[in-house]
């Protein structure tokens, strides 16, 4: 770690160059690329790692292989990319195609046999390079909405196979495919006075005001301090064909002319993705939902993207010295946009002090921390925080209070809770969550584990309630030879779902789960049904083992 971080501070502004290839590879889609979120932007916990393309606000356009190559990846989720193919190409790269309606020809049918070989609707399966061949332009599956997504779309990217770092597809020659006369737009600059130091007259960060000039520029409000401080600005940016408010590509700052702060998106691996809570103002994005991107790194952290100088992108106000801090936001084909700021050393008392510091706790990064009251603890190893930080914790009302959501989390941390006013045979329907929601826990007698990744309030929860089953149309003593799917919702109102199966005639069949809807669908399948009466079985069975069976009879002729 400590040469990775040398090499981050001491050889600073300096991106590899790689020659990656530009005519290897075709569109995904026969429609005109449109970007709805592009590489980097910004997103809950990570950054995104490729494109999302468009598909006219609807599913079933057809996905292409971008290249000849072979399936070496196929995973069913019902959260995450959903249904996604992944494809190698022999020039050592591997594109991915997530949110898939369904898979096509081949492909789909050694999904459909795993399906039932591993009886269960998720799945992931790694075939042989000589199983699944593809080739350029070969129609690999439909565009769809399964997984995380929130609205039809595509989402597309590029990893280095070897490594399995994704890059970003704007190098790969789909440039070609984007039109972006458009600058980058900068809608706030905020300043952080660090380390006790006073600016504008004020403790806390501050909204810096800004003009725009003739030349398109920004020229901001004087900035006047006694000490040292980091900026951070909104920013995002649009092409001329989508008009979404996607993230920029390319942001740099210079003081007095010196570049001291840099990241690209050109390409990094997903063990650096939870570093977006360290990149943001993690703070003021919980309280207002704005993403405010720093401009400096007040403790220091591995995101490859970033390159700075040894002060971290932080300046120190000197007295009797003006200094001129600019920053420079650009997209990939060099559209900018400028904010230039000046700075003067101050002395002036401040009118807005710091926030109180109410907590009895400090907690350093990169140590480990144990905290311990009554019947409960909590344990945070080394490097579970980005920052130092004053820390609330107590217990009260058979409640953890562990601080707030504000301050991020990097790693998990252990929650344990004993208890013994359970009785034996309540204690395996007992979880740790922060509300209702459901943490894995681990149970020792009357002492329950569990690892969670938000701060916040915590307790044991009790669950003894199966879930719930709905059948979307009654099918009981009907002829339905003519129906094609069956439809179901099924919930939990606890712990949540941890597995449901569906039985046609006592037999395993595939129900396909829609998590957004709480749905899950069987496809009927001629060669798995009988003539005349059918038996269907539903069992649903959540995190702490409660289960629920829902069973119903129908009538169905193969008669054609």
């Amino acid at each position: 770690m400590k040469s990775s971080l040398f090499a981050l501070f001491f050889c600073p502004f300096i991106f590899a160059q790689t020659q990656y290839p530009k005519n290897d590879f075709r569109p995904p889609l026969d429609i005109p690329m449109q970007l709805s979120g592009n590489f980097g932007e910004l997103r809950p916990n990570h950054f995104h790692a490729g494109f999302d393309l468009k598909t006219n606000q609807r599913e079933g356009l057809s996905v292409h292989a971008i290249a000849d190559g072979y399936v070496s990846r196929i995973k069913i989720s019902t959260f995450g990319n959903g249904k996604c193919i992944y494809i190698t190409h022999a020039n050592g790269y591997t594109s991915v195609y997530g949110h898939l309606q369904t898979p096509v020809g081949e492909i789909q049918e050694y999904v459909k046999k795993t399906h039932y070989k591993e009886k269960a609707y998720e799945i992931e399966m790694f075939p042989k390079p000589n199983e699944l061949p593809v080739t350029k332009g070969q129609i690999i599956g439909l565009s769809g909405n399964t997984g995380s997504s929130e609205g039809p779309h595509l989402h597309f990217e590029i990893r280095d196979s070897k490594t399995e770092f994704v890059i970003n597809p704007i190098f790969f020659g789909f440039d070609k495919n984007i039109k972006d006369t458009k600058k980058p737009t900068l809608s706030g600059l905020y300043v952080y006075p660090l380390d006790n130091a006073t600016v504008n007259q004020s403790k806390q960060p501050l909204l810096v005001s800004m003009t725009l000039q003739k030349d398109g520029t920004y020229l901001a409000g004087k900035v006047k301090t006694n000490g040292k401080i980091g900026f951070g600005i909104n920013a995002v940016d649009t092409d001329d064909v989508s008009h979404n408010k996607n993230g920029v590509f390319n942001v740099s700052s210079f003081l007095n002319g010196n570049q001291n702060y840099n990241y690209q998106f050109n390409t990094y691996s997903f063990d650096e993705m939870r570093y977006i809570n360290a990149f943001i103002d993690y703070s003021r994005y919980k309280k207002t939902s704005q993403r405010v991107q720093k401009l400096f790194m007040k403790t220091p952290f591995a995101l490859s993207i970033i390159k700075t100088d040894a002060d971290r992108g932080i300046i120190s106000a000197q007295p009797n010295l003006a200094s001129m801090y600019r920053i420079e936001v650009s997209d990939y084909f060099g559209n900018q946009n400028s904010i230039t700021v000046p700075i003067e050393y101050d002395t002036a008392t401040p009118l807005v002090q710091a926030e109180p510091v109410t907590s009895k706790y400090f907690i350093r990064y990169n140590k480990d921390s144990n905290f311990e009251k009554d019947n409960m603890s909590v344990f945070f190893p080394a490097g579970t925080f980005y920052d130092d930080f004053n820390m609330n914790f107590d217990v009260k009302n058979n409640k953890v209070y562990i601080h707030d959501d504000t301050v991020p989390v990097h790693s998990n941390f252990t929650i344990t809770i004993k208890d013994d006013t359970y009785p034996e045979s309540l204690r395996d329907k007992l979880y740790i969550g922060k509300g209702t929601s459901y943490n894995g826990t681990i149970r020792k007698g009357d002492v329950f584990t569990a690892k969670a990744k938000i701060l916040g309030q915590y307790g044991l929860v009790l669950d003894t309630i199966a879930p719930v089953i709905r059948i979307a149309k009654p099918v009981e003593g009907k002829w339905i030879s003519d129906q094609k799917k069956i439809d179901f919702t099924i919930s939990d109102a606890a712990s949540g779902i941890k597995s449901y199966n569906g039985y046609l005639n006592g037999k395993w069949v595939l129900f396909e789960y829609e998590n957004k809807a709480r749905r899950i669908t069987h496809t009927f399948d001629n060669e798995l049904l009988l003539e005349g009466e059918n038996d269907l079985k539903i069992e649903v069975i959540d995190n702490v083992g409660n289960s629920a069976i829902f069973e119903t009879r129908f009538f169905r002729s193969q008669q054609k």
